[in-house]
């Protein structure tokens, strides 16, 4: 079976984690990916597209382009954007059957599950919850 480009995305971001040596270097690196994200239109920010279960405020919108999903997500806090921009890049521009068939395993393998706060690491599940919903729904 070859591996999908949701595997892949995981296993650079893996290496690109294994250069910093400390997780403040990690927390900075994440900020950092979170500047980058696209913008967000202010009429994307709805009661719909917001994700519950976050601490902060936290948008999610989706399209279906062709036969891929296209996330776009946002938050006001600055790791939150972080972690976004982690799960859009292994999830978006990929199939609803990809994204149901991408373990998180990069939340271990990064050590996110241990060195986030138990409330950051409830919204970065809501986050994805959202996710795979999607993604069931396209099918």
């Amino acid at each position: 079976m070859s591996t999908s480009g949701a595997e892949l995305a995981q296993q650079e971001l893996i290496e690109e984690f294994d250069m910093f040596d400390n997780w403040m270097d990690r927390y900075q690196y994440i900020i950092d990916m979170g500047k980058q994200l696209p913008d967000f239109p202010d009429e994307w920010k709805t009661e719909e597209t917001k994700i519950q279960g976050c601490q902060s405020n936290v948008w999610m919108h989706h399209e279906a382009q062709g036969d891929k999903l296209i996330f776009k997500a946002t938050s006001d806090a600055a790791i939150v954007s972080g972690l976004i921009a982690v799960l859009l890049r292994i999830y978006s521009e990929r199939t609803p059957d990809e994204v149901r068939h991408t373990e998180p395993h990069f939340m271990a393998d990064l050590g996110l599950d241990k060195h986030l706060s138990p409330t950051r690491s409830n919204g970065l599940n809501a986050m994805l919850e959202r996710i795979y919903q999607v993604a069931q729904q396209s099918t």
